[in-house]
């Protein structure tokens, strides 16, 4: 059964979309197949990934409101083991439209249901606000994924999240883990970075993410071209660091030898690579990568 991950922070601009959008693409570029669910009215993953916003494509909103199903609603991208379910904005008034429903609370987890045979991976993007669109995304989800900036405000936001994670645990879903935390748009040149870095690992150990998402220009150009980072351009910081994110979450709930990896001969440091004949490639070249990145500055 596939592994659902709900990519969640109340606040706003801390990065969730462009984890969301390249955590699922880096996943699905292991060879694993893998669904992204735009859960936020905005709609800013279906656009990143280079679909138009049309009211009359299926989207999230039929699926919360059920008037379609999940199968129905899911759209293929541009790589071949990533899959989209849309949304548009009258998924606004799924808010209002839901608050009388019964079972209103649990609309996405049973749209969902009969994909997870399907996919190995669910990644929900969720809005910026703890409303019902974010808590039918939580009750859905088997973890959450918790984006956020090294900045003073983004520690209140953060426990105002686990605030919350705690009550749906209590009356929604028990199953609900913490899947990591992880710091978008990092630079950890600053004293104030280091000091939130160091205050998240004393709260969170090890679920604090290894891989920081620093700050990078390809990143914030990919979405304008409707496309992943690693489609946009593979060499940039951002994309590799997506990479290793991809590489950290599925470690996450799968052993080594379980990964999808070919037996071939390789160093001993390359073990641990998921799909081993893209991802291989591009670790030979960091080196060269570290280089380009410098130069572009």
């Amino acid at each position: 059964m596939g592994r659902v991950i709900a990519v969640a922070n109340q606040k706003g601009g801390v990065g969730k979309t462009t984890t969301a959008i390249n955590l699922a693409s880096s996943i699905a570029a292991a060879e694993v197949d893998t669904l992204l669910v735009d859960c936020d009215p905005q709609s800013n993953t279906t656009s990143g990934l280079g679909l138009v916003k049309d009211p009359e494509r299926i989207s999230t909103y039929h699926l919360l409101m059920r008037e379609a199903s999940a199968e129905q609603a899911v759209q293929k991208t541009e790589l071949d083991q990533l899959w989209l379910i849309p949304a548009h904005k009258n998924m606004i008034g799924a808010n209002l439209e839901l608050v009388e429903v019964e079972r209103r609370e649990f609309r996405l987890r049973d749209a969902l249901a009969p994909l997870r045979d399907r996919f190995q991976y669910i990644v929900l993007d969720c809005p910026p606000a703890l409303d019902l669109l974010t808590l039918n995304a939580l009750v859905a989800a088997d973890s959450i994924l918790i984006p956020m900036q090294a900045e003073y405000f983004a520690l209140e936001g953060v426990s105002e999240l686990l605030d919350t994670v705690e009550r749906i645990r209590a009356s929604l879903n028990p199953e609900l883990t913490i899947e990591g935390v992880v710091l978008t748009m990092f630079d950890d040149r600053t004293n104030l970075a280091q000091q939130v870095t160091a205050e998240l690992s004393r709260f969170f150990g090890e679920k604090l993410c290894q891989t920081t998402i620093p700050r990078n220009v390809r990143l914030a150009e990919a979405p304008s071209h409707g496309k992943p980072a690693l489609l946009y351009d593979v060499r940039s910081r951002g994309a590799e660091s997506y990479i290793q994110l991809a590489k950290e979450i599925i470690g996450h709930s799968m052993p080594v030898q379980e990964m999808p990896v070919q037996e071939a001969e390789r160093p001993a440091e390359e073990k641990q690579v998921v799909n081993a004949p893209r991802w291989k490639r591009w670790i030979k070249e960091r080196n060269k990568l570290t280089t380009i990145n410098i130069l572009d500055r």
